[in-house]
């Protein structure tokens, strides 16, 4: 199958039983080839976190279940999953019935495990909404900007002669789904250890995403490859909170080898 089989940016019949064929997974080694990084080599750790908001079942006698879930797929994992591929995946449940609400969590997690090739863990219900995180945002720089793509990491440097420990973000990532051209929006927060980051340039780097077209979790992988490659820090965390399409949110995070995961969170555009 390639991605010209993918239902998308045409008719689609709304799903009407389960379907687990309907998953479109994508093998990580595709875009990792394109920013140096060896599935068997790689320099981070990760999550791909995502939120379903849109998840009905029926039970046992017919009767309609709602619900919502999060979903984490290992960054290890060789395939990720394509989104709409999840959105109808899912919107499959709806007029199937199941004999309890375990059951749909079990099936859902067997699928999703198959499709990634590595386990799923999969569990009803969304993470808080944050309301305070630590974060100092860049977004209100007074820069300049006219470079909206490819990424370039000619953009960013640090200071060698100072070391911080500094959690940045910005909410103007901006890329592209490079199936239906589609804009992805989402705040990527930055954790590090190392040479002070030169902000401006940060903030061109992260903006020259802008007309870019790559999977979410392929853009955190750049990011922390490009941060990591050009600005040497000690360690360091990227995390990107994508806002919701078609009853999903993605929520990729990569970081050093030993870090562990930033508090799970939603953001209120989310």
């Amino acid at each position: 199958m390639t991605t010209h089989d993918l239902p998308l940016g045409r008719h689609v019949d709304y799903p009407r039983e389960y379907d687990a064929s309907l998953l479109f997974p994508i093998a990580r080694s595709l875009g990792r080839a394109h920013i140096g990084l060896a599935d068997d080599a790689l320099p981070f750790v990760g999550i791909d976190r995502w939120h379903a908001y849109e998840l009905s079942w029926l039970d046992a006698r017919g009767k309609p279940r709602v619900g919502t879930a999060t979903l984490s797929v290992p960054a290890t994992s060789p395939q990720l999953i394509e989104s709409k591929s999840l959105k109808l995946y899912l919107n499959s449940f709806n007029a199937t019935r199941f004999d309890d609400d375990a059951v749909v969590l079990a099936t859902i997690a067997r699928d999703l495990s198959a499709a990634a090739g590595a386990p799923v863990e999969v569990a009803f219900g969304l993470p808080p909404i944050d309301t305070a995180d630590g974060v100092e945002s860049i977004d209100e720089l007074d820069v300049a900007i006219d470079d909206y793509g490819p990424p370039n990491a000619e953009h960013l440097a640090a200071d060698a002669g100072e070391i911080v420990e500094e959690t940045l973000g910005s909410a103007l990532l901006k890329s592209n789904c490079p199936v239906t051209g589609q804009p992805d929006w989402a705040r990527v927060v930055i954790a590090y250890r190392g040479p002070k980051l030169d902000r401006a340039g940060l903030l061109r780097y992260l903006v020259s995403f802008r007309d870019h077209a790559e999977f979410h979790e392929q853009c955190v992988e750049r990011i922390h490859s490009d941060l990591s490659r050009r600005c040497q820090p000690q360690w360091l965390s990227v995390e990107a909170r994508y806002t919701r399409r078609g009853g999903l949110d993605i929520n990729p995070w990569r970081g050093s080898p030993g870090r562990a995961r930033p508090s799970v969170g939603r953001d209120e555009r989310q």
